[in-house]
């Protein structure tokens, strides 16, 4: 356990505190653990990097700890009922965005079992889907009007990266 991954356990760890403040509408509050967790995911990378801490562990929490984050705010965002109503999430957007975390969750699965390893790697347009996703989520708690436009954006790159994931993951399950 070290130094990087104990910042990644501090990131999962602030979830709660960051569900609880979404549905008690203390969206400053809310907005600031977001952003507290944002930046540890910077900072246990930038960590990991620069002190040689790269971990198995790491590199399976890392990617769990980012999803969670922003699984819960999209799912809370759904949910609540206080939010200005440009504000009010479209089913469609948490639907996409967990439909395709689950598709990434379930194939990595399979090629665990069929292949007997796993080597998760994001892609570039993961990483920008990952962006824009959690640029939203800030914008929403911004309570800013841009937010539409961001979660749209998010939206078309959860599918492209979602499809992109998928053509990778067949192609490793077709490798003897």
């Amino acid at each position: 356990m070290n130094i990087a991954n104990k910042i990644t356990i501090l990131r999962i760890l602030l979830i709660p505190l960051f569900i609880s403040f979404i549905l008690y509408s203390k969206w400053d509050l809310a907005l600031l653990v977001f952003f507290v967790a944002a930046i540890s995911d910077a900072v246990d990378g930038y960590v990991a990097r620069a002190l040689s801490q790269r971990t198995e562990l790491g590199k399976i929490l890392d990617p769990i700890a980012d999803k969670l984050l922003i699984l819960s705010a999209f799912i809370c965002f759904s949910v609540t009922t206080n939010p200005p109503m440009h504000l009010k999430l479209p089913v469609y957007v948490p639907i996409i965005i967990i439909s395709r975390d689950a598709i990434i969750v379930l194939g990595a699965l399979v090629i665990f079992f069929v292949k007997k390893e796993l080597e998760v790697k994001p892609t570039m347009i993961g990483k920008v889907t990952t962006f824009f996703q959690m640029a939203t989520v800030i914008a929403i708690l911004l309570k800013t009007p841009v937010s539409p436009v961001l979660w749209n954006i998010a939206v078309g790159l959860t599918i492209a990266s979602g499809i992109d994931y998928i053509i990778k993951g067949s192609r490793v399950l077709g490798e003897k």
